[in-house]
């Protein structure tokens, strides 16, 4: 089968969407941006290759639109277990790059202690790794630093009391290690993956256990349908970083508008908001880029700035929405400037000034920065599709659409929840016509 990738390389997460012929969308991946950006391109590439396989395991099973419950069921339990076993087998990686920090002669007199305690972690993060990939169970990322990380420093205080050996050596392997591994994507054969998978659900839900040699069969003829990478298109913040030629280079602009298209083929304007910057985008019937805005080089109004505010009031970037939500009287916030925003901040909130209300200035505050840039590019015509990363805040997307409404007045607005893939289906579908031409 051929496919076609595209991959947007953005400041904070590299996203990728596999495309077939019939501009279909197979899978989509995404990871956290490195200062590796190859890594972080090969990585997502594989994510859209491993959902690529789900698609079509669906598809052989019957599943999609009123798929049956067990279907759906089994389906679930599959990528479950496909992503115990990519996390065991990094696990594995991490443990013996930890170990191997050890040969250092800082360490001569302590090795021994370490490796052993070092041992120890890994043991108790492999017992528990099925309860995080158990039905129901809730983990804050699907990054593997992220997971591995947190669960490692509860392990290692644990461990490091027991066992007589300092705290932060154990850490400091771990630190030393980290980097190398994630910027090594999991090395063993996909397809053995899926069938290690396959038999781990089988024989973890009895009930499917008629259905099984029904079941393999179907996964095994899909795993059978080599998917062939025709041709691929880089775009986003870090393209021009890509390890890609320049033909299989385009502009972000171009890749969002035309992705905003394939979503929404009656979109006119687009607003995209990412880690690093904010487009306004006007197309016209098929996609193509008429006329754009995008914000100077201060990142105020962004996905960083969020993430800044974040920091500053010491929560997740995920909770600045909800409880912007929860404000009746929002702030006057006078700059989103980054700079100045930490200052302002600490200051309303010593005023006494409510979390919510101060969160909620400052949502407003980006979406009117927003909305300037939008009228700079042409104004708002129906349809309008949000895209990025911010477009799945909902305080953002209360704001937007209140200013819309007092500025333009009824207009349609499109918010698509795999919107954060706007730019990456815009390029899968630039590198589908690259072959089609």
């Amino acid at each position: 089968m051929r496919t076609f990738i595209g991959i947007d390389l953005g400041s904070t997460t590299t996203k990728a969407v596999l495309l077939d012929e019939n501009q279909q969308v197979l899978g989509r991946g995404i990871t956290n941006s490195r200062s590796n950006y190859g890594t972080a391109a090969r990585v997502a590439s594989e994510e859209a290759r491993v959902d690529g396989r789900f698609t079509l395991f669906r598809r052989a099973l019957g599943g999609g639109d009123g798929a049956s419950a067990r279907v759906d069921e089994f389906l679930a339990a599959l990528e479950r277990g496909f992503r115990l076993e990519q996390f065991l087998e990094q696990l594995e990686d991490l443990e013996g790059t930890c170990l191997d920090q050890l040969k250092a002669e800082r360490f001569a007199k302590v090795m021994d202690k370490l490796g052993a305690a070092l041992r120890e972690i890994f043991v108790r993060l492999r017992m528990e790794a099925p309860e995080l990939y158990a039905p129901g169970a809730k983990r804050k990322s699907d990054f593997f630093r992220d997971i591995a990380g947190s669960r490692f420093h509860v392990h290692a205080e644990a461990v490091s009391r027991e066992a007589g050996v300092a705290h932060d050596m154990l850490l400091n392997a771990y630190d030393k290690s980290i980097i190398d591994v994630e910027n090594r994507p999991p090395s063993g054969e996909l397809n053995d993956k899926f069938r290690r998978a396959m038999t781990r659900v089988l024989g973890d839900m009895p009930a499917l256990a008629s259905d099984g040699a029904s079941l393999s069969a179907a996964i095994e003829k899909s795993l059978g349908i080599e998917l062939e990478e025709t041709y691929l298109v880089g775009t986003g913040y870090g393209r021009v970083t890509l390890p890609f030629s320049k033909e299989h280079i385009r502009s972000e602009i171009l890749c969002h508008g035309l992705g905003a298209h394939m979503m929404y083929p009656k979109t006119r304007t687009v607003l995209d908001i990412g880690g690093q910057d904010t487009k306004g985008i006007q197309v016209d019937a098929q996609g193509i880029v008429e006329n754009f805005q995008m914000n100077d080089r201060c990142a105020a109004g962004c996905g960083r700035y969020l993430g800044y505010i974040a920091d500053e009031m010491n929560m997740g970037l995920h909770e600045l929405g909800p409880l912007a939500m929860e404000s009746n009287k929002p702030a006057r916030i006078n700059s989103t400037c980054t700079v100045f925003a930490g200052a302002e901040l600490r200051d309303r909130l010593s005023l006494g000034e409510k979390r919510e209300d101060i969160l909620a200035g400052l949502h407003r505050a980006i979406m009117l920065r927003a909305m300037s840039i939008i009228s700079r590019s042409g104004g708002v015509s129906d349809e309008f599709t949000f895209t990025g990363g911010v477009a799945k805040n909902e305080a953002a997307v209360r704001e937007l659409r209140q200013l819309i409404k007092e500025n333009y007045g009824e207009v349609v607005i499109n918010i698509n929840p795999d919107s954060i893939y706007t730019g990456a289906l815009g390029a899968s579908e630039f590198a589908r016509r690259a072959v089609d031409a």
